[in-house]
């Protein structure tokens, strides 16, 4: 909804504050680079990628099961706000699709691929989990009554579409993303087709046990 126009504007924040905030994208974005590439990496690392000392580091992410777990948590938010957008599509197969590309654009389940397990899932984290599942069932729902999803099709196959995307990996960024593009037309036109899929879709929580801590 539309905020009144007498909602007060957010202040700019003050410098010390913009300057926290600033330091905590570079951080995500370090640690992302650093842990995609390397999950065993040590936290020094993303502090030496992102250009901060340890010490202010460690003031915002204690551990790096931490920093970890937040990556993982903004991924996870990403997604949903892709998939609420979606929503907002009236054309129900159009949604699910430009969902599809919009997701692999964004590379998010890259982090599932890379670092389930690797963190113990904070429960803060599960109202947007549920988010996730609720909006992946309506984004099918509505795919399939358009008759152009094939009816095998479930919910739980949208992991498996993005996170074959997320397995290409290039040296070149701009390569990779070309490649998961490509891919991913490949899977869409599967979603088209008729004939029946070997084997059963995959069950409600089937991949859950990956994010147990070895």
């Amino acid at each position: 909804m539309p905020k009144s126009a007498e909602t007060p504007a957010h202040k700019p924040l003050s410098g010390r504050k913009a300057q926290a905030a600033r330091n905590d994208g570079l951080v995500l974005e370090a640690a992302r680079e650093v842990f995609l590439a390397e999950p065993k990496a040590p936290i020094a690392a993303v502090a030496e990628r992102a250009g901060v000392g340890i010490s202010a580091l460690y003031r915002r992410y204690p551990s790096k099961e931490a920093l970890l777990r937040t990556l993982c948590h903004e991924g996870l938010r990403r997604y949903n706000a892709e998939a609420d957008a979606a929503l907002a599509e009236p054309d129900g197969w159009q949604a699910f699709v430009g969902f599809l590309e919009r997701v692999v654009d964004a590379d998010v389940h890259s982090l599932t691929v890379h670092l389930a397990g690797t963190f113990t899932p904070d429960p803060e984290m599960r109202p947007d989990v549920e988010h996730a599942d609720a909006v992946n069932m309506e984004l099918v729902r509505r795919a399939h009554e358009t008759g152009r999803l094939r009816q095998e099709i479930t919910p739980q196959d949208i992991g498996l579409i993005l996170e074959s995307c997320a397995a290409i990996v290039m040296p070149d960024k701009e390569r990779a993303a070309q490649l998961r593009r490509r891919v991913l037309a490949v899977l869409i036109d599967g979603l088209t087709a008729d004939g029946d899929l070997p084997g059963p879709p995959p069950g409600p929580g089937e991949f859950a046990w990956r994010w147990k801590r070895a």
